[in-house]
């Protein structure tokens, strides 16, 4: 079993950064693929971004390659989401999640655990 609590969202203006935190408890935080996904009012929660156990891969929708960046420290448990250049668009709950699979996916039904999410709101 593992938990995941994200922190670090907030609200700030278009074209500003947040980098967000996701950490984990257990001791095989290291064999998870872990991914990013988000949603906002009204719509499906879409991934966002993922990253191999061992930092070896990373993946990321077409909305937010070249703004976004996925990383882990495995000694802390914790996986980030550095976000820069945010647009209005990029508002939605944030979710950190968990595959306890080597293969990085973008299918929500195939990540194992969820945290609770963690709310980023980019005004103009």
């Amino acid at each position: 079993q593992v938990q995941l609590v994200e922190s670090g969202g907030g609200l700030v203006q278009a074209g500003d950064s947040l980098r967000l935190s996701c950490a984990a408890s257990g001791r095989t935080f290291s064999s998870y693929t872990m991914g990013w996904f988000r949603q906002a009012p009204g719509k499906e929660r879409e991934f966002v971004a993922a990253i191999s156990w061992n930092s070896g891969g990373t993946h990321y929708s077409d909305s937010v390659k070249g703004r976004f960046a996925i990383s882990r420290d495995n000694a802390k448990n914790t996986v980030y989401l550095q976000m820069n250049s945010l647009k209005p668009e990029d508002t939605a709950v944030y979710y950190c999640a968990a595959r306890r699979h080597y293969t990085i996916v973008e299918h929500t039904t195939l990540y194992d655990y969820w945290g609770q999410g963690t709310q980023v709101t980019v005004t103009v």
